[in-house]
């Protein structure tokens, strides 16, 4: 058997553990193993290395991807279809294994769909991708979030300001929600739960009238703040429709927003890229060993179109399609949860 193994999509924590499980799975079975360059782009354009026992020593540990990543979208045209069949023949594959989250994970289904031999790893700091309890990166984001809110808290208090805190979560608010949770967030607005500006302000000034003169608020970057006017035009879209949400400022405009209504002084920090760096924690690590080793298992048992998942503390196949079918939304009884902190 010879099977490739590619990673798309943003990079997190954890995709060169998964990477070295993927291998170390293989070469136990005797099988050779390929990297894909650049996700689906090196599907596309037949960009891949050889993976050999030295080339993945060393890595587990190592945050980003030793084989690079893009948000290239083979779904768009039929002709790069044509060419990810093409090349996976050329390169005499018998297997494939994505590594990513909803947008890479949903070309993989639509391949298999066709035909193509693959299976399919989650991966993604939102934590979005259905029938899984866990996506690789998740954990590692959510335990920097939380050290940036402890170190944030102490500033805060010096200064009696409102630091807002801006971080991921495009369509799901895990990463703010088990982030802010952790680091003792005062307010969290999520995608799954619409806010507004005047409930915000006067949870600030209940809490200052109670003597509490600062506050750490927690957006995602995807929030719904629905009497706070969004920017005309937020530049053009990805390969997978995607708007760039770091040209919505919603952190910076929900601090200026509470200063003029409340006169609460109010800093912003994004967290940004720093949720995607670093090693990965513990969980993270063997999350992502357990994981690659299953889609390999997959593959020899020829249980093509599936994903491996963690459920409870079981790692299970499920369906492709049925993973790239919704977004996995935040557990509301878990936001509930944080609301009896704020």
């Amino acid at each position: 058997m010879r099977i490739g193994v590619l990673t798309g999509g943003g990079d997190v924590p954890g995709l060169n553990a998964a990477i070295r499980a993927v291998a170390r799975r293989a070469f136990q079975y005797g099988w050779e193993v390929v990297g894909i360059r650049n996700g689906w782009q090196g599907m596309v354009e037949g960009i891949y290395e050889p993976l050999t026992p030295k080339s993945v020593s060393g890595i587990l540990h190592v945050g980003g991807t030793i084989l690079g990543t893009s948000r290239t979208n083979p779904l768009k045209d039929p002709k790069m279809m044509e060419k990810v069949f093409a090349n996976f023949k050329a390169m005499q594959l018998d297997g494939l294994v994505a590594i990513g989250g909803d947008d890479t994970l949903s070309v993989a289904a639509a391949l298999a769909a066709k035909g193509l031999p693959a299976v399919g790893v989650p991966k993604t700091m939102d934590n979005d991708v259905a029938e899984t309890d866990y996506c690789i990166g998740f954990d590692t984001a959510t335990t920097t979030v939380a050290d940036a809110l402890d170190k944030l808290h102490t500033t805060a208090t010096a200064h009696h300001r409102v630091i807002v805190v801006e971080v991921m979560g495009r369509d799901a608010g895990w990463v703010a929600v088990v982030g802010g949770l952790a680091g003792g967030a005062d307010f969290i607005a999520v995608p799954e739960s619409p806010t507004n500006m005047d409930a915000i302000c006067a949870h600030l000034k209940n809490r200052r009238d109670a003597g509490k003169n600062f506050a750490i608020v927690v957006v995602a970057e995807g929030a719904k703040i629905t009497d706070l006017p969004e920017p005309e035009d937020l530049g053009e879209v990805d390969a997978f429709g995607h708007v760039r949400l770091d040209k919505r400022s919603l952190g910076e405009r929900v601090a200026k927003e509470i200063e003029r209504r409340i006169g609460f002084e109010a800093r912003t920090v994004v967290l940004g890229h720093l949720q995607r760096g670093g090693s990965p924690s513990v969980f993270d690590r063997v999350l992502a060993t357990r994981l690659g080793v299953f889609a390999v298992d997959l593959i020899r048992e020829g249980r093509f179109g599936y994903m491996a998942a963690l459920k409870g503390n079981k790692i299970v196949p499920v369906e492709l399609e049925h993973a790239v079918a919704s977004n996995k939304k935040v557990d509301l009884e878990l936001y509930e949860l944080a609301k009896v902190f704020f």
